[in-house]
């Protein structure tokens, strides 16, 4: 079973529309197939709004897309209901306008200029004006895992030897440890992102993709035949194996 999946975006609407052509030009030889979108949609990058934008008018002219939830994009959403509100995997420490998160940057590609610099009270307040409220209803409803042949996808990873069905929300999308150093077989073989890497990397039991777009790094797109791997570049794929 043939799908493609595309790594952590972070508002690069310029790179995610190369990767589109890049699957484009591969469905051409190959036949469709659904596209999913590993979640981070936002935050870091310049043009938040437009990547959004771009995945909804897709999807409401019946593109066979899926997008998952990141952990960017339920901070960003939370931001919008209630900015005091705790954040479940987000360090104490920091918050979503907090320049390591890079929540800033998003709202200014919906016009709201230095959130960063300013109260976070008529920040919030122009935010709410900003988004639009089918915009935040949509993000608030992406998945959080979709499953496909022999592979599942999601954001951040899974809680190891807990059931699937018994993963919570705040590990799908926040999880690092003990995820990434298990090298159990989890069922199926997990393709995510979340973790910035400089190339996507094959483990065995798990495909990361997320190849640092939010630090200047490129866009990375996969074909998936079965648990077999290809990433697509302007010349065509290339296998990507277990290291």
């Amino acid at each position: 079973m043939r799908a493609y999946a595309i790594g952590d975006i972070h508002g690069h609407l310029d790179l995610l529309r190369r990767a589109h052509d890049r699957i484009a030009a591969d469905i051409a030889r190959h036949g469709p197939a659904p596209v999913i979108h590993l979640g981070d949609l936002v935050d870091r990058g310049p043009d938040s709004q437009g990547v959004i934008r771009f995945l909804m008018e897709a999807e409401a002219h019946g593109a066979d897309w899926i997008t998952l939830k990141g952990n960017h994009d339920d901070l960003f959403t939370r931001f919008l209901r209630d900015p005091a509100a705790p954040t479940p995997g987000l360090r104490a420490d920091l918050s979503w306008l907090h320049p390591k998160i890079g929540g800033a940057a998003t709202l200014a590609s919906f016009g709201v200029r230095a959130a960063g610099d300013r109260p976070v009270a008529p920040v919030h307040a122009e935010a709410q004006a900003a988004v639009p409220p089918d915009m935040i209803d949509w993000l608030e409803a992406r998945p959080t895992q979709h499953w496909l042949g022999d592979c599942v996808y999601v954001h951040a990873g899974f809680r190891p030897g807990i059931p699937f069905h018994r993963q919570t929300e705040t590990d799908l999308i926040w999880i690092r440890e003990p995820f990434l150093s298990d090298n159990r077989d989890h069922g199926a073989l997990v393709i995510h992102g979340h973790t910035a890497l400089d190339s996507a990397t094959h483990y065995g039991n798990r495909v990361n993709i997320d190849s640092s777009a939010a630090y200047g790094g490129p866009l990375t797109a996969i074909a998936v035949e079965g648990q077999d791997i290809f990433v697509l570049t302007d010349q065509g794929r290339e296998p990507l194996r277990p290291a």
